[in-house]
């Protein structure tokens, strides 16, 4: 079986738009119906909703696919608009890299004249449920005359629906040359008959039932939005307090990225992505078991294998392309007769991927609420108040118990005044209070408490989120966690900071290197409409950015 889509002979555009979204494996499904529709052949495919299916047919749809020519070539039947929508929302996200391609979906409760205006304007692939397409057939505003491809998906599923009689008359009137694939979780005798009848020689490719998530994993889901994940994952890190964590992204540039961003603040990450070595994995690897390295940050790929007990907590950062990969996925945690939790980051483009993965695994993932900034420093108290207590139980207090009681009786000082002090200095960079984040919008040189800052070095001279929050942190002596948004731009970037620190940043900043070359710090300039710009410069546009957050 094939291990890389390359090896199933799909075409350069579409091999780039597969790794650019994060694809970077073929599924069972995939590997078995791909090259058999690439070579025109009919198909019965057996698997369920979560096993890639989608992709498996319409990458070859794509494949085909004349985009000189605007006339409907394929025509894939569904049986819930729903369904529609997210495999109308697949094909156009795969063929982005082709050139024009115009994808239809058609369903009931949408206005029928868009749809014609639509069609008449020329589409290469309809998508849509049984009902509605049978309406633009009877009424001539569909032509089937150049379809190549038709599609049944979840055919078991429009059985029991009631749409079989639909679909047999919309089969009735198709081209005879044409090729025919139709998938199913179960084959009842009625879409056994269907088949018999509509299909020519067809491949079968059945994948069975993968064995669901285990009892002892604890799935929860969190919805956010895509500006919100970053500051989701490190409130989410700190009240659960995780042994050791695993956190998955779709692509490499992702973990990568996300690797960065936790190391700015503080944590020890690593990346697990396929373009490492054996031996760089291996020392991931070693560093998770030994407990060196709290975090790794890994694609589907790279994690494939790996067997370590510690991971007490896996976080789908990126919600994963099928549920067969979130089993993977979460069981690499509850290893070794341990419990684990398994967390979901849900955006509202991806619920329908949620809903997918509760029917394919047969389990209900129980929602939580983004952990709040009072529930953060509650955590860090509780964390602070162990380690002073473990601290009490070890030897050789004696001299620093001497030590403070002299210095109580030469300034005057209480002794809880004393151990407060100490306990703030021992406390370092990360203070009992959490810092809250502003919702990371374009926002006003001053917002809730944020100043935002302009720095005349940016992505041309190496510099990195790391850097701006090192260079702040460290020059301005203030907590890497109350920094705020990042924006990095070619030739300069902006930092946000609390309010009571600016003062104290320009101070100190006046001669501050980054990268090994000196950087002008400046109160950013606000615009009548709320945007930044550079001092004597235009407004920034937000689509030229590259948006980081360090809170």
């Amino acid at each position: 079986m094939a291990t890389t889509f390359a090896e199933l002979g799909l075409a350069p555009g579409l091999l780039t738009a597969l790794a650019a979204v994060g694809y970077e494996t073929p599924t069972a499904i995939q590997a078995r119906t791909i090259p058999a529709l690439l070579a025109g052949r009919d198909l019965i495919g057996q698997a369920q909703t979560g096993t890639g299916k989608t992709a498996a047919f319409a990458l070859p749809i794509l494949q085909r696919l004349e985009l000189g020519r605007a006339h409907v070539q394929a025509l894939v039947l569904t049986p819930t608009r729903e369904l529609a929508l997210q495999v109308a929302e697949a094909i156009h996200t795969y063929g982005k890299g082709l050139g024009p391609l115009r994808v239809l979906p058609v369903y009931g409760g949408q206005s029928m004249e868009q749809q014609v205006r639509r069609l008449r304007g020329g589409t290469h692939v309809v998508v849509g449920t049984p009902g509605r397409i049978m309406d633009h057939l009877r009424r001539g505003t569909l032509s089937l005359e150049a379809v190549r491809t038709v599609v049944l998906d979840e055919a078991d599923e429009m059985l029991r629906m009631g749409f079989i009689e639909d679909v047999e008359w919309i089969l009735s009137r198709m081209p005879a040359e044409r090729q025919m694939a139709l998938f199913s979780a179960t084959m009842p005798p009625e879409i056994r008959r269907i088949a018999g009848r509509h299909l020519r020689d067809p491949e079968s490719a059945q994948v069975e039932r993968q064995t669901v998530t285990v009892s002892t994993v604890e799935q929860r889901y969190l919805n956010v939005t895509e500006r919100q994940k970053l500051d989701a994952l490190t409130r989410v890190l700190e009240v659960e307090a995780p042994d050791t964590t695993l956190i998955f992204v779709r692509t490499k540039t992702g973990a990568a990225d996300l690797r960065e961003r936790l190391q700015a603040r503080g944590y020890t990450a690593e990346a697990m992505h396929g373009d490492m070595t054996q031996q760089q994995r291996e020392a991931v690897v070693r560093g998770l078991r030994s407990g060196q390295v709290e975090i790794a940050v890994a694609t589907d790929v790279a994690a494939r294998g790996l067997d370590v007990d510690r991971i007490s907590h896996v976080i789908n950062y990126d919600v994963p392309h099928d549920a067969e990969s979130y089993v993977h996925r979460i069981g690499r945690t509850a290893r070794a007769g341990r419990a684990g939790t398994a967390i979901l980051f849900v955006t509202p483009r991806e619920t329908r991927l949620l809903k997918t993965i509760e029917r394919f695994t047969g389990q209900h993932l129980a929602p939580m609420r983004m952990p709040t900034a009072a529930a953060v420093a509650a955590r860090r108290a509780a964390a602070f108040k162990q380690r002073l207590l473990k601290a009490t139980a070890e030897e050789g207090l004696d001299p620093y118990l001497a030590l403070v009681e002299e210095l109580s009786e030469e300034a005057g000082v209480e002794m809880a005044e004393l151990a407060a002090a100490a306990a703030r200095l021992a406390s370092g960079d990360r203070p009992l209070h959490a810092a809250v984040e502003v919702e990371p919008s374009m926002r006003p040189v001053a917002d809730g408490g944020m100043v935002r800052l302009f720095l005349d070095a940016g992505r041309q001279a190496g510099v990195r989120p790391a850097d701006i929050v090192g260079a702040v942190a460290g020059e301005a002596d203030i907590p890497g966690d109350a920094i705020g948004a990042i924006d990095i731009y070619e030739r300069f970037a902006f930092v946000d900071v609390p309010a009571q620190y600016v003062d104290q940043v320009l101070e100190r900043m006046q001669r501050v290197k980054i990268r090994n070359r000196p950087v002008t710090v400046k109160p950013a300039t606000p615009q009548g409409d709320g945007r930044a710009r550079r001092p004597g410069g235009k407004a920034t546009m937000r689509r030229k950015s590259k948006r980081h957050h360090a809170a």
